[in-house]
């Protein structure tokens, strides 16, 4: 009688024993690389924090406008919660795009000078939305050294040739560009508006220039410029001129300034048809919560009505970048609301965060492999709801706790 099974090696009857095995399992792996980033100082945890914050002074988060607690966006994303329910329910093409969606959509690109607008779940789903579909096979992407690492995952998902350029440097940017005959697609750069490390800036205006003159795309992932820069906060590429050109797709995250979360694409209206129907993290991803976009609606309206909280945020990071350099801390000039102090080591800079929190201050710790010059760092957010008394309490705790 036939069978269609496979013999079994070592089952009774087939003449052959498998000697017993000592216990093991496929992540043991995983044992030594723990001990390689305990023994580099890069151990990382998840700490939960307390709902009033934990009684710290908040220089950690990226809440530029001071607007997460905010009565009016709180209630924006309550209410929607309310009318719409506690989750999308689907992804946008099938039942999770509501009527809240559009009209945020709507508002913004209209507030960031756009012809339109689409809203994912994350600013990291638009990035990877925007350069995945926007550089097909053939094409070419040229990336900043220094973007956020979802632009490099971006980077890596297309189907398109990257070539990593030096960190803010037109001119290779040029040479990049001017190496692609464009034969086979289209080229497009792609950078961080304000780089999440240091708190620089692009310079946007020069890069749009070099890519006019060969034609290439420019995506710009304007997540620290929205709400910070430009006119009222409409952001790094309105302030460079760039708002609703045929050339520019600017990406944002809801998450920072307009203290919600969820992430959007602007640009031309063909682009965002292009996205809808080509874009993987658009399509194959639930939609963004209700309430979360209505918190970001009713942020997006309080800053319409209240722009100098814009203004307030740079002046702040200013500020503590002149009262920390005072003290002979190494920091470095922000261009937007993100202020870097350098650390020793990576060792040191965890150590510095800790004496800092235990001393009521929250800070970013930056160090390898989040920091691509390998250079350990805290990070400080400016707000916009910072007092001048706390500046001065967060720089004496800064400076007081430094390594020597």
């Amino acid at each position: 009688m036939s069978t269609n099974r496979h013999p079994v090696s070592g089952a009774p009857g087939s003449g052959a024993r498998r000697p017993p095995r000592a216990p093991h399992s496929p992540f043991d792996w995983l044992d030594e690389q723990a001990r390689l980033r305990a023994d580099a100082g890069l151990v990382r945890t998840l700490r939960p924090r307390a709902a009033d914050a934990g009684g710290h002074l908040d220089l950690a988060s990226n809440d530029y406008l001071g607007l997460t607690r905010h009565p009016e966006v709180t209630e924006g994303a309550a209410a929607a919660a309310r009318r719409w329910g506690g989750g999308a329910t689907g992804s946008r093409l099938v039942t999770g795009s509501t009527e809240l969606h559009a009209e945020l959509e709507r508002e913004l690109a209209d507030f960031c000078g756009f012809e339109a607008a689409l809203v994912l779940s994350s600013g990291y789903a638009a990035n990877l939305a925007a350069v995945t579909a926007l550089a097909p096979h053939g094409s070419l992407i040229v990336s900043d050294a220094g973007n956020h690492a979802s632009l490099i995952d971006g980077c890596r998902l297309a189907r398109a040739t990257t070539q990593v350029v030096p960190h803010s440097d037109p001119d290779a940017v040029r040479k990049a560009l001017a190496a692609h005959d464009g034969r086979d697609g289209p080229a497009v750069l792609v950078s961080d508006s304000v780089f999440s490390v240091d708190g620089d800036a692009a310079p946007l205006a020069e890069l749009a220039n070099v890519c006019r003159e060969s034609g290439a795309g420019l995506i710009i992932d304007d997540a620290h410029g929205l709400g910070v820069l430009g006119d009222g906060g409409r952001g790094a590429p309105h302030a460079a001129g760039l708002a609703g050109a045929a050339d520019t797709v600017v990406t944002l995250t809801l998450s920072k300034s307009f203290g919600s979360q969820g992430g959007a694409v602007l640009g031309p209206a063909k682009v965002i048809d292009h996205l809808v129907n080509a874009a993987r993290t658009f399509i194959f991803d639930t939609g963004l919560a209700p309430a979360a976009a209505g918190a970001a609606l009713a942020a997006l309206r309080l800053l319409r009505r209240e722009p100098e909280r814009a203004a307030r945020a740079r002046q702040v990071a200013a500020e503590l970048h002149r009262r920390l350099t005072a003290e002979g801390l190494s920091a470095v000039r922000p261009d937007a609301a993100v202020v870097s102090v350098r650390a020793p080591a990576p060792e040191s800079a965890v150590r510095w965060a800790a004496d800092c929190r235990a001393a009521g201050l929250a800070v970013g710790c930056f160090r390898p492999p989040s920091v691509p010059d390998g250079i350990s760092r805290l990070r400080l957010t400016a707000r916009a709801d910072l007092t001048d008394e706390q500046i001065a309490d967060a720089v004496r705790v800064i400076s007081r706790t430094a390594p020597r």
